[in-house]
């Protein structure tokens, strides 16, 4: 249980830093629109990393756990954005929902989604 607090805490920081460098490095380059929609590859391949180096050592041994683990990574991380919005940033709900909303051209709920397999094609590939 330790371990998988861990790699939630893991992933907030990673995913955080990655958003600190997204505003601050791509997108004065590149613009919002395009920054975003790279952002969400490269911070999946930065949650794949995480994952492939943290999730052996937590001993998991089912593909069923391990896709748990995905759909409760995703949860928190899900968990964690909104809860940054909300209290960090001072976001309203209605600027809040669009960031999940692949429509408003924010590819987030994609990175999600990704991450609820991340940790099962680890294992597969263990």
């Amino acid at each position: 249980m330790v371990e998988i607090a861990s790699l939630c805490l893991l992933l907030a920081c990673a995913e955080t830093l990655h958003g600190i460098a997204r505003t601050t490095l791509l997108i004065p380059r590149i613009g919002k629109d395009r920054a975003i929609k790279l952002s969400a590859l490269t911070g999946t391949l930065l949650a794949f990393g995480i994952c492939w180096w943290w999730v052996p050592g937590i001993g998991l041994r089912s593909a069923g756990a391990h896709l748990a683990l995905g759909l409760g990574l995703a949860a928190f991380m899900a968990g964690f954005d909104v809860a940054i919005g909300r209290w960090l940033m001072r976001k309203s709900w209605t600027k809040i929902w669009p960031d999940f909303d692949p429509r408003s051209g924010n590819y987030l709920l994609f990175g999600l989604m990704a991450l609820c397999g991340i940790p099962l094609l680890v294992w597969l590939g263990q």
